[in-house]
This record gives structure tokens, C-alpha cells and sequence, in this order.
């Protein structure tokens, strides 16, 4: 491959403007209505999950959660462009693309609850274990893609991050490795412009971050990370060329993060609310309304019917998580080790004794 061929485009790919309007574009086709549709349903679901998990946060019962409201656009495109064998490597902030890779919502919350560190079985759902430390799945996904690769498998491994990733090591190190070693993952960089409080700006000097797929040797490419249907597309493309042996590349998709980056996050002190503002007619969900409303693919019946669905995932999602864990105190031991250590179990028996004598003072009174 020719190093121009390498090189992303100078302005990001786009199919839809912010009015719903049709972008033609030489090298991407835009998506069949059917596509389009079922990720038009995956925005509002997504939508409504953001801004239930957000309510449940306030609620107290969950710990933590990094919205990707503005960003569903690129979640529901992450799921949507992989088969049945290939396998997803989310963040923190993923959680909507885990939920529509199919693991049950409430299982999707129980990281960010403060349960358990995953509440899903990967394997059962493709879809590795969230990470909150800043580009290690990426190491992760690079390895399992290497894996499938060597075994002869039918995979494509998508391995997603966010601009502040990009300045970690483990992101040179998985970048590196993939394109040494040809590996089918595709590395999906939601540039959302902040790494919590640090703007890109502060974070590199690249014309834009695709543009470092150049120095390992693979593709990079800029997307309109609003734009549903031009994130199918590429997204698309990329997953397909890994899939037809053409390894590793690289996306980058601008986009933005409308809220704080969690709950314990007070973006007020780092970007001015004008800013967030002119954001919001970028929206991809309102976008992709007008688009389909344009083209007579969207009525209010169905309108309605997909507005119940999200619903429905938000009354079982507040259902869930509003009942009590039962929690069992020696599964902090059970899964450490195979076997037990002594150090382990002297740990447990100390704790045993301690839970044993609360439940003998509760019982027989203070004592």
C-alpha cells in the first residue's frame, strides 16, 4: 500500500448534515433504509439509557457514570458493523454499544454499580469486560485478534477508545504490534475533545489523530462521529478490510461529549457552556430523525413504537438496579485464586468470625 493511501481525508467523511440532508460521497455509500432504521432505534435507545443510568447515579444506586450522550451515534455503529464471531473491546464509557451487542443493561451497569468488575460472560456476548484504565483493552484486543488470526478464525476484533487514550503507551505498543503482526482489529478513537479536563489540544500535535495510523503502517480515516449513517459506512469499511486479510486500521471520529465526563466531574471549570451549546445542533439522534422523517421512512406510529421500546429498557434498567444485591461476603476469596492461598483463607476466617459476631449481637440485642 502507497503512503498516500494511508493518509486520512483532510475534513472528516460525512452523508448527513446537521439538517438530515443526503452529502453525497464518491468513496462511501450510504447505508440501506433498513440499516438506517434499526440504527435510528439504537440512538433513542441509547439516548434513553444515558439519561436513565444519569437519573440512577442521582438516585445513589450507581457509583459512578461516564454518559456518552452525543456520542450514541458511534456506540450504535460499533455494534451494528460486527458479525456474529467477531468481538468487541469497549471502555468506561461504551456501555451503550455493550447493551446493543446484546448484554442485558443491568448486567452492563454492575461494573459501574460497584458489584463486580463485569456483570456479563464474554464469551456468551462477544464483548470483552469494560476498562476503566485509560488504553489497556487495546493491548487486549490486539492479542485476541492475534489469537483468532493464528487459529484461523472468522474474527474481527473492534477495540474502542477515546482521544485521551491516544496518549498512553499501550495505544504505540497495540498500534505497533497490529500492524507488525497484520492482525484483523480495527482501532475506533472517539475523539470527543476532552481527556476529562484536558483538551485535545494539550494532548497532541497531529493534524488530526488518524493521522498517526500513518506511522505504523496502516489506514487511517475521519469520520463525522454525529453522523450515523457515515460511521456505519467507514466503521463498515474498515471491519470488512480487516475481514478480507487487509489487517489493521485506524478511525477517528469526531464527535463530543455533551455531559461531564461522570457524575464527579464538574466541567464547568474547563469549557464554557456556549461551546457545549453549539453542539447540541450536531446531535446525532435529531439528526437522524430528520433524515429518515426527509425520506418518508419515519412516521409517528413508528415514532411512538420505538419511543416505548426505549422506554421499557429504561423501566427494567430503574427495576434492577432499584432491588437489593444479595451479596454473598466470601466471594471476596472465592475468585482470587483457583486454589485458595492460606494467607486467603486466614483472611476469610477473620472476617467469618467478625460478620458471625454482628449476627449474634443484632440477634440478642446491644451489647
Amino acid at each position: 500500500m502507497k503512503h498516500d493511501d494511508l493518509l486520512p481525508r483532510e475534513t472528516p467523511v460525512r452523508l448527513i448534515d446537521e439538517t438530515g440532508t443526503t452529502v453525497a460521497d464518491d468513496a462511501y455509500p450510504m447505508p440501506d433504509a433498513e440499516v438506517l432504521k434499526r440504527a435510528y432505534r439504537g440512538l433513542v435507545e441509547g439516548r434513553r439509557i444515558n439519561d436513565q443510568a444519569g437519573a440512577l447515579v442521582r438516585q445513589g444506586r450507581l457509583a459512578v457514570y461516564p454518559s456518552s450522550h452525543g456520542q450514541e451515534a458511534c456506540q450504535v455503529a460499533a455494534s451494528l458493523v460486527l458479525g456474529e464471531h467477531d468481538w468487541l473491546f469497549p471502555t468506561y464509557r461504551d456501555s451503550v454499544a455493550v447493551i446493543a451487542r446484546g448484554v442485558r443493561p443491568a448486567d452492563a451497569m454492575v461494573l459501574l454499580k460497584g458489584d463486580w468488575h463485569s456483570g456479563y460472560d464474554p464469551a456468551e456476548h462477544r464483548v470483552a469486560p469494560q476498562a476503566t484504565p485509560l488504553a489497556t483493552q487495546l493491548l487486549h484486543a490486539v492479542g485476541f485478534a492475534y489469537a483468532a488470526k493464528r487459529r484461523g478464525e472468522d474474527t474481527v476484533v473492534l477495540a474502542l477508545c477515546g482521544d485521551g487514550a491516544t496518549s498512553e503507551g499501550d495505544f504505540h505498543e497495540a498500534l505497533n504490534f497490529a500492524a507488525v503482526f497484520h492482525v484483523p482489529v480495527v482501532f475506533f478513537v472517539q475523539n470527543n475533545e476532552f481527556a476529562i479536563s484536558v483538551p485535545l489540544s494539550r494532548q497532541t500535535a497531529a493534524p488530526s489523530l488518524a493521522h498517526k495510523a500513518v506511522g505504523y503502517g496502516m489506514p487511517g480515516e475521519r469520520v463525522d462521529g454525529n453522523d450515523v449513517a457515515a460511521v456505519l459506512a467507514v466503521l463498515g469499511g474498515a471491519v470488512e478490510r480487516a475481514r478480507a486479510g487487509g489487517g489493521p486500521s485506524l478511525i477517528e471520529a469526531h464527535t463530543y461529549r455533551m455531559q461531564a465526563h461522570t457524575n464527579a466531574d464538574d466541567d464547568t471549570r474547563y469549557r464554557e457552556r456556549e461551546e457545549v451549546q453549539a453542539w447540541i445542533a450536531r446531535d446525532p439522534l435529531t439528526r437522524m430523525r430528520a433524515h429518515l422523517s426527509a425520506h418518508d421512512l419515519l412516521d409517528d406510529a413508528t415514532e411512538e413504537q420505538i419511543a416505548a421500546g426505549a422506554e421499557e429498557i429504561a423501566a427494567a434498567l430503574r427495576a434492577a438496579l432499584n432491588a437489593d444485591s444479595d451479596l454473598d461476603p466470601e466471594d471476596l476469596f472465592r475468585f482470587v485464586t483457583a486454589e485458595r492461598t492460606p494467607q486467603l483463607e486466614e483472611q476469610w476466617q477473620l472476617l467469618r468470625g467478625e460478620i458471625e459476631r454482628a449476627a449474634l449481637t443484632d440477634a440478642g440485642g446491644h451489647r
